[in-house]
């Protein structure tokens, strides 16, 4: 069995490696440059998914293709349509897809990329798995250090609770269904243990430094404006800012511990992932 991974020097690509790896696999590394790939000590091989004259030669021979989803917003469903098409092409046996917690219902607008995905791995007729993969704690954890010098965590999820894992989580969920027997067919709701509002992280975060970090909850317009002001494209920072609106209504929390079943432990603790954001 040869597996390859879309995206495999991407945080989430670069864990599943690893993951891989730790089980016996040799995987290989799709990515646009390979040269990116050398420290992974793995097969790296050329992979646009714009560029679909590199897609189907780079799947030679593969028979379960990871694709990790595109974090590029420019057509995302067409860039998975063209990877959907050339695995086809070059006989792979089945597809991973990392999807979004409940995307067939989700109301978030990042959902209708993922939905539409979905629906073009099943009308291709490959054999599937799918990974709807609840949010990465590093979502939150990966703006402290700004939070902490401003004195105050901010969103616009209310009193909303987010069952997060960490990445490291989600990349064993992805070792484990890859590597794995039984998972043919499959759609997993993936999401951490335990859910937290930002109002538990704030309360963790104060803490762990000792320092008296509240959280305020803002108007979404407003915090997409702030969010704007630190960089983000207009577009994803609307996303972003409905992504919380949207886990206020329960939109991220999930209850099913599906996640800590398939990877058998339990999903690292949000205390945890503050920790090693902090050290």
């Amino acid at each position: 069995m040869t597996l390859a991974l879309t995206g495999a020097t991407g945080q989430l690509g670069r864990l599943a490696i690893t993951a891989l790896k730790a089980r016996g696999h040799a995987p290989v590394a799709l990515v646009r440059d390979p040269a990116k790939a050398a420290d992974l000590g793995t097969e790296a091989r050329a992979f646009d998914y714009k560029n679909s004259a590199t897609l189907a030669p780079a799947l030679a021979g593969v028979t379960t293709l990871v694709l990790i989803s595109s974090n590029d917003f420019d057509d995302r469903v067409g860039q998975h349509r063209n990877v959907i098409a050339a695995a086809k092409a070059a006989g792979v046996g089945r597809i991973l897809y990392t999807s979004l917690l409940r995307a067939d219902t989700s109301p978030m607008l990042l959902a209708a990329d993922h939905k539409a995905t979905e629906e073009a791995i099943r009308a291709s007729g490959l054999a599937f798995t799918i990974l709807r993969n609840g949010w990465y704690t590093e979502n939150h954890t990966g703006s402290l250090a700004g939070a902490i010098a401003a004195g105050a965590l901010i969103g616009s999820a209310g009193e909303g609770r987010f069952s997060a894992a960490a990445r490291a989580d989600y990349a064993e969920a992805i070792a484990t269904t890859a590597a794995g027997q039984g998972h043919e067919g499959k759609t997993y709701e993936l999401a951490g243990d335990t859910g937290y509002s930002y109002a538990d992280l704030a309360a963790e975060v104060s803490r762990q430094t000792g320092k008296v970090i509240p959280y305020n909850d803002l108007p979404p317009a407003t915090y997409a404006g702030i969010l704007q002001s630190f960089g983000l494209p207009e577009g994803f920072a609307h996303v972003l800012a409905d992504s919380d609106v949207q886990a206020g209504q329960g939109a991220l929390f999930d209850d099913s511990r599906t996640l800590s079943r398939l990877i058998g432990r339990p999903t690292t603790s949000m205390a945890d992932t503050v920790a090693a954001a902090l050290a």
